[in-house]
């Protein structure tokens, strides 16, 4: 029995993973983003403790709701169409919580993926999502003024955007933005049909 064949599938089985770890997220997402998603978790937690302790207890309870919501995938859901979307903002500068009215939002698929852009409202974002597991995604985005261009994903950090996306339901997902440039200290861009 040869063992070349073993090993050369080996070889290929650890080169195969290698090149997934290196996927189009890490080749596109800026040092400052990926510094972002690495302290996610902690941004979160300091945000939310923020909210929780001057936050207004109606909206908090809001808020809590919307985070309760189990998460399910993403691979059997069709995101595009019209959506109705809202902008929740928890501690940082701009106060302690903050839950903005719904507008309009938009996702397209351009044949390389889903496209979420913000339609309504002064304040908006447009990106795309990127797989990153079963019940995730990487929102790469850029934030931009109505009436304003919008500038590419990679412009700087007054415009870039990252997030982590997370589906709730048939209907409803999420994106939540850790440190933000503007306001906040966590933005969650909640969606719903």
């Amino acid at each position: 029995m040869s063992f070349r064949p073993i090993i050369l599938a080996s070889i290929l089985a650890v080169l195969t993973s290698a090149a997934l770890a290196d996927g189009v997220v890490q080749k596109l997402i800026t040092p400052a983003d990926q510094a972002r998603l690495d302290q996610y978790d902690q941004t979160r937690m300091a945000a939310l403790e923020e909210a929780r302790g001057s936050g207004d207890p109606a909206d908090m309870k809001q808020l809590d709701a919307l985070l309760a919501q189990p998460l399910v995938a993403f691979s059997d859901k069709d995101l595009t169409g019209n959506w109705r979307c809202r902008t929740i903002k928890a501690g940082g500068d701009f106060g302690a919580l903050v839950l903005y009215g719904w507008f309009t939002c938009k996702v397209t698929d351009d044949g390389s993926g889903w496209v979420l852009e913000k339609t309504g409202g002064s304040q908006r974002t447009k990106g795309r999502l990127y797989d990153d597991g079963e019940k995730r995604a990487i929102y790469l985005g850029s934030y931009f003024v109505k009436g304003d261009p919008v500038e590419p994903y990679g412009s700087g950090p007054e415009t870039d955007q990252v997030g982590y996306a997370f589906r709730t339901g048939s209907d409803a997902w999420r994106i939540e933005f850790p440190a933000p440039y503007r306001e906040s200290r966590l933005d969650i861009l909640e969606l719903k049909r």
